[in-house]
This record gives structure tokens, sequence and C-alpha cells, in this order.
């Protein structure tokens, strides 16, 4: 039976969905202007709560950071990035309480638990971030915990929401392992994705469906999925021999090609082999959703990762993995 605390929990948690979401962009946008170490230190800038502007400010962050001048603009990118979550942070504590407080209700109380244990180590790992010099693993993960969050967070939204399913189309609920495998298929696309920017590889292969000629004499996996890298001053912008970062690229496009086949398949099937307009409707979904990035993938490709097209390839790939949650959560439900 579906849960149904208070109207203001529900809000809450949909408030916390779209502030998810934009904490995610937000990362994208930060990661990709190069601004992941915009502010040296953490949760501060440079000693300061905002960042540095006057010439006296400036003159004291890098007395205090001298191998890290002061560039106002990554400074803002990155601190803005922070401000958004730490508000994410505090929200999805409230939501917690509130869950306490309507347990007696029959609210659910172990989701909310997860959130907020999620949500502190992804501040944990966005200091580690910091303190670890964009570490690739690191990176990987903080990327990895916002999704997790947000996908929570829906998961969440759907279990304190009435949420029916339609009778009839008994006969998909079968797929629903196969929706489960749609997740971890995807999961696996996107930090293969994550792995390839926080390796500054997104960029070496620069033809298509793979890579450009003589890609495979190239491959060479020995350092190139090494999760725990030799240590060093500063992981930014890239340590990996031209070919190791063409193995990453290379098998993230791989990965595309299958989770595209597999997403496809699934969705094509269950809107074939379906009846309500509801499961339809969700199969379609998934379907404009994963024709739009793979178009965005493409784009980034042909057009050299333009800034506004890689973020926006972060954000579709947020709501495809929302739509296949939906699509599993809803054969679940008729199970």
């Amino acid at each position: 039976m579906t849960m149904q605390p208070s109207n203001t929990t529900r809000n809450l948690v949909l408030v916390a969905i779209l502030l998810s979401i934009l904490v995610i962009s937000l990362g994208a946008y930060t990661r990709l202007t190069h601004a992941g170490l915009g502010c040296p230190d953490w949760p501060g800038c440079y000693g300061f709560i905002d960042v540095p502007e006057t010439q006296e400010q400036i003159l004291k962050a890098e007395q205090a950071f001298p191998e890290r001048p002061v560039e106002p603009q990554k400074a803002w990118n990155e601190m803005i990035h922070r401000y958004f979550a730490g508000s994410l942070g505090l929200l999805i504590g409230i939501i917690f309480l509130l869950s306490i407080k309507n347990r007696q209700q029959g609210g659910p109380i172990w989701l909310p638990l997860t959130l907020l244990v999620t949500v502190i180590f992804q501040a944990a790992l966005g200091m580690w971030t910091v303190t670890m010099k964009l570490m690739p693993i690191v990176v990987m993960g903080h990327l990895l915990g916002g999704f997790t969050t947000l996908c929570l967070l829906y998961l969440l939204y759907l279990r304190i929401t009435p949420f029916r399913v339609p009778g009839g189309d008994y006969h998909i609920r079968k797929y629903q392992v196969f929706a489960f495998i749609g997740i971890a298929i995807l999961a696996a696309q996107i930090a293969l994705g994550g792995w390839t920017s926080s390796n500054y590889a997104a960029l070496v292969c620069t033809q298509l469906p793979i890579c450009q000629d003589g890609w495979i004499q190239q491959l060479s996996f020995s350092n190139a999925f090494e999760l725990i890298p030799p240590e060093r001053d500063t992981y930014e912008f890239g340590f990996l021999t031209h070919a190791e970062r063409v193995t990453i690229h290379a098998m993230h496009r791989i990965g595309a090609i299958i989770t595209t086949l597999y997403l496809g398949w699934l969705a094509l099937t269950i809107f074939s082999k379906s009846q309500s307009r509801f499961f339809k409707t969700n199969a379609l979904a998934i379907l404009v959703i994963l024709a739009c990035q793979v178009g965005l993938g493409v784009s980034n490709i042909v057009y050299n990762l333009p800034l506004s097209v890689a973020v926006t390839h972060n954000v579709v790939a947020v709501l495809l993995m929302l739509s296949v949650i939906t699509l599993t959560y809803s054969l679940r439900r008729k199970a």
C-alpha cells in the first residue's frame, strides 16, 4: 500500500528533487569549466565564506594559498555549486525529521534515513574532491553520489504519492527484472561518463562511431581504470597517457551503444506488448529521452564538446534514469 504522509513532506521532496537536478547541473558546469579547484579549501573559499574580491582579500587569499592564484569566475562557479548543494543537504535533513514525525502515520523511515546518510557521505566526497586535488575516483564518486541522491529522492516521492498503476497488462510484469538490469546498465554507463570526464578524456576521440582510425591498437587497460592512482600534487587536467585516455573514451562509446540498444529494446518491447496508455507513455518517454541523449553525445563529438551541450548531456542522463526508474517501479507495483 502506498504511504500518504502530509502534503508538506511531499512538496518538500518535490522541491528537493528539482534542487537535486540543479545541483547535478551546477556540478557538471563546475567540472566542465575546470573550476573544481576554483576554491582550494573547503567548505569556504580561500578562508572566506564567499569569493575574495577586494584587493585586500585577494592578497590575503594568495598569501594563504600561493600555489593557487585567485580566479574569481572559477571560484564563484565552485561556491555557487556549494551553496545549492548545502541547501539541498539541509532540506534532506528537514525531510528526515518530518519522516520521523510521520512514522506513526505509516510514513517510510528507512528511505529518508538512507537519503540522509547518502547526502552526508556526498558532502564528504565534495570535501575530498578538493583536498585530494580532483583524484578521478573521488570526482566520479561525487558525480555518482549526486545521481544516487536524486534517485533516492525520486523513489521517496513515488512512495509517498498516491501512485495508481492501471489494471490489465499483467503479462508485462515479467519485464521488471529486465527493467532492473536497465537501471544497472545505465548506472554503469553514467559511471563510465564520470570516469571519462574526471580523467579529461572527453576530447581524445574525435570521430564516430568509436574513435579515429587505429584506436584498437592504442587500447591500454593497464592504468586506464586504476582506481587509486599514484599520489600527485594535483590531478587537474589529467595525468594518464593518450592511449589510456583513448581506452577510457572508447569504452564509454561502446557502453553508450550497449545502453542505447538495451534500453531501446526494453522500451519498444513494453510499448508493443502493453495495452494501457500508462505504460505506452512511459515507454515512449524513455525512447524520446534516449534519442535526445544519443543526439547530445554525437553533438559533443561533432562540435568539440560545447559547454551547453555537455551540461545538457548530464541533465538528460538524469531524466533518462528517472524514466527507467518510473518504469521499473510501475512494473514492480504490478507484481
